[in-house]
C-alpha cells in the first residue's frame, strides 16, 4: 500500500503498528465500544494494508490445487477458501484467503507478503496457463462482521467479497477443538474481505464522515479474532508451525485431495502422531491494562522458574471476556494446569509496573483448550508392528 489510507484522516484515528501498520488502530478513547459495535455487524474496518495478489489464467485453480493445502480446483465463481502454502517438511510458509471470480482468482495475504507470494507462484508456473500479479496498490480489503454492501469491485462481474470459512468449517476439513462445532465461538465471528478500488475506499471514508457509516479499528477486529480462536499468519505462525496445531485443518486443510508440498507431514501427524504444540485461550489476572507481548513465556505456575511450556502469541482486552491471550503450548501441558506469562519491567506494556528492574513481573494465567492433547493419531499401529 503506497497511499495513505483516508481512513488515517478521520477524526480522532490512531495509526496502528505493525503488523497493523498504515491503518487506523481505533478511533479516540473507545476501543471496547468499537468491539461492540462491530460484533452487532454495525461497522467497518480499514485493512487496506492487507496484500492483494491476481492469477489469471485457464489454468489457475487447477495449478493451485497442485501446490496447497486447500481443494480448489472446482472453486465456483464468487466462492470463498482459506489455504496454505506449506515447506516440504509441513511448516506452514504463506496462509491467503482465496476468492473466485470466474475469470481470475485473488489471493489476500498479511501486509507486506504480497510480492513474496505472487513471487514464489510466478517460479512454479512452468507451462502452466496462468498470470500472477501483485494488485496490493490498487484494490484494497474493508472488513465487516455479516452482510453488508460496501460497493467491491467487480472487474469479471462477480463482486470481490470474500467470507472466512472459520466461521463454519469446510467440507473435506477435520476441527481439532474440544468445543463442540454447535459452541464454537467462531460462529461470531462471520468475517468478510471486500475488496474495493482506491475511489471506493475514498468514498466509504466519506460516508464515515459524513455520519452515514460506522467505522471500528483494526484493535477491536483483532479482540473479535482472539475471541473467536482464529489463528492469524502475522501473529500465531511462526518458523515451527504446522497445520494441526492452530486447528486449521477445520478451515484451511482438505484431508482427501491430491499429493501437495509438505502433504507426508499433514498426513503422517493427523493417522499416526500428535502434533508437538497446541493453540490455547488464556484468561489473565488483573484489569490494570497489562498485556504480554507477543513471544511472551508461558510457564506451569507451579514451576515460575523452570522451563517454558509455551509463548503467547497475541493479547487483547475483550469487551466481555476481559484480558485474554491465545498461546501456543506444549501438547503434554495437563489443560487443567494453573499457569503464569513471564513480564519484566522492561516491557513498554507494563512501564511502572511496581516490580524491579529485569525481575520477572508474572500475571496468572487460566487455561481453555482450543486444540486438543490428543489430536491427531486418528489410525492406530498394530502392536508390535516396525518396519523393516
Amino acid at each position: 500500500m503506497t497511499a495513505e489510507s483516508p481512513f488515517l484522516r478521520l477524526p480522532a484515528a490512531v495509526a496502528g503498528a505493525a503488523p497493523d501498520a498504515g491503518v487506523p488502530a481505533h478511533y479516540g478513547g473507545a476501543p471496547l465500544g468499537e468491539q461492540r459495535t462491530l460484533q452487532r455487524g454495525e461497522s467497518v474496518v480499514d485493512c487496506s494494508h492487507l496484500d492483494v495478489v491476481e492469477v489469471g489464467g485457464e489454468d489457475r485453480l487447477s495449478w493451485i490445487d497442485s501446490l496447497t493445502t486447500q481443494a480448489v480446483a472446482g472453486l465456483a465463481a464468487g466462492g470463498s477458501a482459506e489455504n496454505l502454502l506449506l515447506s516440504p517438511q509441513g511448516r506452514i510458509e504463506h496462509a491467503f484467503g482465496m476468492l473466485e471470480d470466474g475469470a481470475s482468482v485473488w489471493l489476500i495475504t498479511e501486509a507486506g507478503r504480497g510480492a513474496e507470494l505472487a513471487e514464489w507462484f510466478h517460479r512454479m508456473r512452468f507451462m502452466m496457463r496462468v498470470k500472477v500479479t501483485d494488485r496490493s496498490d490498487e484494490l484494497f480489503a474493508i472488513a465487516t462482521l455479516g452482510e453488508h454492501d460496501l460497493g467491491a469491485a467487480a472487474p469479471n462481474g462477480t463482486p470481490l467479497v470474500w467470507s472466512d470459512p472459520w466461521c463454519e468449517g469446510v467440507e473435506g476439513a477435520v476441527s481439532y477443538a474440544v468445543a463442540a462445532p454447535e459452541s464454537h465461538p467462531s460462529h461470531g465471528f462471520p468475517l468478510r474481505l471486500h475488496l474495493v478500488d482506491a475511489a471506493g475506499r475514498d468514498e466509504l471514508a466519506a460516508r464515515v464522515r459524513g455520519g452515514g457509516l460506522e467505522v471500528s479499528g483494526t484493535m477491536a477486529l483483532e479482540a473479535l479474532r482472539i475471541a473467536a480462536w482464529r489463528p492469524r499468519q502475522a501473529f500465531e505462525v511462526d518458523e515451527r508451525a504446522i497445520p494441526h496445531e492452530l486447528d486449521l485443518l477445520r478451515s484451511a486443510v482438505h484431508l482427501n485431495k491430491g499429493c501437495y508440498r509438505g502433504q507426508e507431514t499433514v498426513a503422517k501427524v493427523h493417522n499416526l502422531g500428535h502434533p508437538p504444540r497446541r493453540l490455547a485461550m488464556l484468561d489473565l489476572e488483573g484489569t490494570d491494562g497489562r498485556l504480554p507481548e507477543p513471544g511472551a513465556l508461558v510457564h506451569l505456575a507451579s514451576d515460575p522458574e523452570g522451563r517454558p511450556v509455551g509463548r503467547v502469541t497475541s493479547s487483547t482486552l475483550h469487551f466481555e471476556d476481559g484480558p485474554v491471550s491465545l498461546a501456543l503450548l506444549k501438547r503434554t501441558v495437563d489443560p487443567e494446569a494453573e499457569l503464569v506469562v513471564a513480564l519484566t519491567s522492561q516491557n513498554p506494556l507494563v512501564e511502572g509496573a511496581d516490580a524491579v528492574e529485569g525481575e520477572p513481573v508474572r500475571l496468572a494465567a487460566l487455561q481453555t483448550v482450543i486444540v486438543s492433547p490428543e489430536s491427531g493419531r486418528t489410525v492406530q499401529v498394530p502392536r508390535g508392528f516396525r518396519r523393516r
